[in-house]
């Protein structure tokens, strides 16, 4: 790789005149820039922009610790975190915690040497959170937490209310006549997963019975754990409905149900969370409920950008949009029963 040495030397300049035409070219004669562009052309000179945010002591790179990114959500919230990004002219790094705590804790680590612009995290779970976090906002580092509405003692915070999510998953099965309705989801030490059950669970109150399926993860695989499990029961015991704790949950039961000869919404309806695009293109296609992926993602990189001081006035907020039921036919109506 060529240096700014040689360019200097090929172009016969000083390496100062090389730096004006980089980045100051107005203060450079038109021949004398014409004749370095040739020698960096020629050399296929490539300056290092690493280097030179280090010596101006400004990153121009974002960090993104996703909580999963097997999660098609995910994928979708750094789409929105993508096309903010480009319109400031930044990068993106992407990091990838796996819900594992551990994990986490050493990524804030080399997240602090590395001293990016901001940092864009989904806590794994509340446990030493605050903490953690605050280490990287003492070292100059903001930081904005996405798809959770846990409180911190700095920055900002970006979330959809899923115990309202949970609520319309109650309300919705409860008007389709379904007074015995499964939650299959976990771990709860996610608060997501913890929010959406306790929804769903104070609109049922009185008015049903309540299964709970705890899983290890959200993903397919999972999900046709819990199918198997509801199809084990007999007729009788056998929830009319499942709100799955995110659309890989449920389109692990709905292939697992299916595959034992159980139809949906026949005799179980599945309800998901999040709307991936699979949720749509299942073969029974998917009610679920949706978050506004791209525009968490375009919000709390806003909100970072805010953070780290390039728009004046910024007060430290937390967003919370609202989820949305999509019907479609995996919860289709059925004969309404008596409360």
């Amino acid at each position: 790789m060529s240096s700014i040495k040689e360019v200097a030397r090929l172009a016969g300049v000083s390496v100062g005149t090389v730096s004006n035409v980089l980045n100051r070219p107005d203060l450079v004669a038109p021949e004398t820039r014409e004749r370095v562009q040739a020698a960096i052309t020629r050399l296929g000179y490539v300056r290092n922009g690493s280097a030179r945010q280090l010596r101006a002591g400004r990153s121009r790179t974002i960090a993104v610790v996703a909580l999963d990114l097997a999660n098609p959500f995910f994928i979708d919230v750094l789409s929105g975190v993508e096309s903010a990004a480009q319109r400031d002219r930044l990068t993106v790094m992407v990091f990838n915690s796996s819900k594992d705590a551990e994990r986490e804790e050493r990524l804030i680590e080399e997240l602090a040497e590395q001293r990016p612009l901001g940092v864009l995290i989904t806590p794994v779970n509340d446990r030493g959170q605050r903490e953690r976090l605050d280490r990287l906002v003492s070292r100059g580092i903001p930081v904005v937490v996405f798809d959770n509405s846990s409180r911190l003692s700095h920055g900002c915070a970006v979330a959809v209310d899923d115990v309202l999510g949970g609520r319309l998953a109650g309300r919705h099965l409860l008007e389709r006549g379904h007074r015995h309705i499964a939650y299959a989801g976990g771990p709860f030490s996610v608060r997501q997963v913890e929010d959406r059950h306790d929804g769903l669970a104070g609109v049922l109150g009185g008015r049903g019975r309540l299964t709970v399926i705890r899983l290890p993860d959200l993903n397919v695989a999972t999900g046709r754990t819990a199918g198997r499990e509801i199809a084990e029961l007999s007729p009788e015991a056998r929830p009319t409905a499942v709100f799955c704790g995110n659309d890989l949950v449920a389109l692990g039961v709905l292939q697992e149900l299916t595959q034992r000869g159980l139809r949906v919404p026949g005799d179980v309806a599945i309800l998901g969370y999040d709307d991936i695009d699979f949720a749509a293109a299942a073969a029974v296609p998917l009610s679920s409920i949706r978050q506004p992926r791209e525009q968490i993602g375009d919000t709390a990189t806003l909100m970072l950008l805010e953070e780290s001081g390039r728009v004046p006035g910024h007060q430290h907020r937390h967003v919370i949009f609202q989820p949305a039921l999509v019907e479609r036919t995996s919860t289709a109506a059925r004969a309404p029963v008596a409360s």
